[in-house]
């Protein structure tokens, strides 16, 4: 053993990071694929669910103003969920309101007058317009 050679040096430990940086691509590439499917799920969802806005409005069109009492209330009801967001059919719903007031806290009611049956034409058409 004495004519070992004492030049050359033992193989050193070069550090290897590359199996880290595997499983942080992998993490990474999993991440955004059910970033996408998530994304894509929710945008399908909404589609599916039902628009309430068009359910009210259906419901609202169609009153049968042959119980002028029930559709007092029933108006008053739909017409505050529908005119939420516009303006205009907001101030149209302010004047509506007033005019079913004398259809409403009676025991026996008329039958409706034409001019609030006119405002409440104008309400659906203004309504039909911003939907």
């Amino acid at each position: 053993m004495e004519n070992e050679l004492r030049d050359i040096k033992p193989l050193l430990e070069i550090p290897d990071s590359s199996y880290y940086i595997f499983l942080g691509l992998i993490f990474l590439g999993l991440t955004i694929v059910i970033l996408i499917i998530f994304f894509l799920i929710k945008k399908f969802w909404k589609k599916r669910k039902i628009d309430m806005q068009k359910v009210y409005f259906e419901q609202f069109k169609n009153l049968d103003w042959s119980e002028v009492k029930t559709s007092a209330y029933e108006a008053t009801k739909l017409g505050r969920l529908l005119t939420k967001d516009n303006e205009r059919a907001k101030e149209i719903y302010g004047q509506f309101v007033p005019m079913l007031e004398a259809y409403k806290y009676k025991k026996e009611v008329p039958m409706l007058d034409e001019h609030t049956l006119n405002q409440y034409h104008l309400l659906v058409h203004i309504i039909d317009e911003s939907i």
